[in-house]
């Protein structure tokens, strides 16, 4: 079984956020989230957690998350942990108001089985939110480029462009509703500090939150998983 950097590397992975790049990229992905966030409302997940600082920002409490190292990292944050994985939620069937998925996508083995499983846990008018780097983007590029030259977070990642996510949405039996994008530089361009946030899907973005609703047609994998919130192991 390949290692998870994420596991090894957590602190590394949480200190970016500390770092002058870090923080600015950091709080204009979370001010893009957050205008799609306007109604939010009940119980909310982060699939995809790793050290809660989207969730703690958003105020979202819930989050799952494969790499232990990382989540002792969200807890004392206020994240109530479970280790999991998102192609299999430990989650009943419609039990959350809202999923999110913050640079997540690229890491899962199965996007479409991961988007299903958000899918079954959301409540009929519930919102399902993903943000992502696309792959066509400038910054897309630059991360595609230093995984190619070993970086250990990227080297495992597989971007996509945002017309695949919403490809996948829909497979999974998610209709796409909005878009907000931001991150019009490349990495470590001064662009990057002040290109916030703008509404739609425009091109070149190196940052973009799309939000999802369900369809009403039965989606893949709705079968009722037995699996209540606390199956899953608590970090």
């Amino acid at each position: 079984m390949q290692s998870n950097p994420f596991d090894k590397l957590a602190d590394r992975y949480d200190a970016w956020y500390d770092s002058d790049e870090g923080s600015d990229i950091f709080s204009i992905e979370v001010a893009c989230v957050q205008q799609l966030l306007h109604e939010r409302r009940g119980r909310w997940l982060e699939v995809g957690v790793g050290t809660g600082r989207f969730a703690k920002a958003l105020r979202i409490v819930d989050g799952l998350e494969p790499s232990v190292p990382m989540l002792r990292l969200a807890v004392p944050r206020g994240i109530r942990g479970v280790v999991g994985r998102g192609e299999s939620l430990p989650y009943l069937d419609s039990c959350f108001d809202g999923v999110l998925l913050i640079v997540t996508i690229c890491f899962l083995d199965d996007p479409v089985g991961a988007l299903s499983e958000c899918a079954r846990v959301l409540r009929k008018d519930g919102s399902l939110i993903v943000g992502m780097v696309p792959a066509d983007s400038q910054l897309g590029r630059a991360y595609q480029r230093k995984g190619r030259e070993g970086h250990p977070f990227y080297a495992i990642a597989k971007f996509y462009s945002y017309g695949e996510v919403i490809q996948m949405a829909g497979r999974a039996g998610c209709v796409f509703d909005q878009a907000v994008s931001c991150l019009f530089g490349g990495p470590g361009e001064n662009g990057n500090r002040i290109s916030g946030p703008r509404s739609g899907l425009v091109p070149n973005a190196g940052f973009v939150a799309l939000r999802f609703s369900l369809r009403e047609e039965p989606r893949l994998g709705s079968s009722a998983r037995p699996a209540a919130h606390g199956e899953g192991q608590p970090a």
